[in-house]
Order: C-alpha cells, then structure tokens, then sequence
C-alpha cells in the first residue's frame, strides 16, 4: 500500500509530461490513422520512455544537466530534423492532389516509419530535459518509493500511446475527406516548426 501512493503519482506527472501536443504525438496519430504499423510505433515510443524515465530514475539526470554543449548539439540537430518534417507536412498540406485516401504518401515499410519515430523521440532534448532530469528528480523526491513512481510513469506512457496510436482509428471516418488530412498536416507543420524554433533560441 505505501507503494501505490508513488505510482499514482508517477501515473499523474507521466501523463502530464506527454499529454501535450508534439511532434512524437503527432506523428503516433498520423501512423493511427494511417492503419501503418501502429503497433510498431506505440511499442517504440512505450520502450523509448520505459527507459529514459528509467535512467532519470537511476538519477542520469545529473549527468545530463553536467553537458550543456551535447544538449545543445542535440537541440540543433533535432532542430533541423523537425524543420525537415515540417516541410514535408507542409508540402502534403498545400497539394490537395496528393491528399486522398492514401493521405498524401505511398504505404511506407517498417524500416522507414521506426526510424523516423526513433528520430522524433531521441533527437528531441525536451525528453533528457522533462523525462530524465525535471522527472528523475520529482522521483527522487519519494526515497525508496522512486521506482514505485517511475513504475507509475511508464504506465502512464504505456496507456496514453496505446489509446493514441489505437485509438486514431475512430477518427477514421472524419479523415475519410482531404481537407482533414491537410488541416492535420498543417496543424503538424506549425507544431514542428514552433518546436524547432523554441530549440534554436535555446541552443
């Protein structure tokens, strides 16, 4: 029972962390409503958080707030690679031609779609930033409950890219018209590019 207080709390400030709209929320709801291996990308970005909360549990957060120079070359190149998606989101958006059922591009392989999800997950410093260093130390806050409290977290990460990435489905039938898929993508173009700047004001 002294336990379940910590994981409740882990639950909370995990969903808190990544609720938010960003660039790997967006791309988890393109794959979902795209019905393009979803599955995959839910498992990658669950498993990309279990362990970033995990090292921030294990206290890497310290090492992290010792390198500002490998955040900033962080910052830049995630900068540059979500300036890049945002071109292209943007582009989709502005070819009413291309944007059908298909939603703008061809069936793409596994490869492809975990490696930009990959990309967008650990080429962004917000996670070093807010997963490893602000949520290691709210953790550590709790003593010996901390992994009680990132147990929580990870299954807060764990229920919000299910229902996301599983869940876009529903929304299949407002997608079934291209103004949707362009109003997604521009919305995914400006949130892209609103990041990218926020990280190179901070580089």
């Amino acid at each position: 029972m002294n336990e379940l207080s910590p994981a409740l709390a882990g639950l909370g400030f995990g969903l808190s962390l990544i609720v938010a709209i960003g660039s790997q929320n967006a791309y988890v709801l393109r794959q979902g409503l795209r019905r393009e291996h979803v599955g995959g990308v839910v498992v990658l970005c669950i498993a990309s958080d279990a362990v970033l909360i995990a090292a921030g549990v294990a206290g890497f957060g310290s090492l992290v707030s010792r390198a500002p120079l490998v955040l900033d070359a962080v910052r830049v190149l995630g900068a540059l690679f979500l300036l890049g998606c945002a071109a292209m989101a943007a582009g989709r958006a502005l070819r009413p031609g291309a944007l059908v059922a298909g939603n703008g591009s061809g069936p793409r392989t596994r490869a492809q779609v975990l490696t930009t999800g990959l990309a967008l997950t650990w080429l962004n410093p917000h996670v070093y930033l807010d997963t490893v260093l602000l949520l290691g130390t709210i953790a550590g806050t709790h003593g010996s409950g901390r992994w009680a409290f990132g147990a929580g977290a990870i299954a807060g990460s764990t229920l919000w890219f299910s229902v996301l990435g599983h869940g876009a489905r529903l929304l299949r039938p407002l997608f079934a018209r291209a103004v949707a898929w362009r109003v997604l993508d521009a919305l995914i173009a400006t949130t892209m590019t609103v990041i990218a700047i926020s990280l190179l004001r901070q580089a």
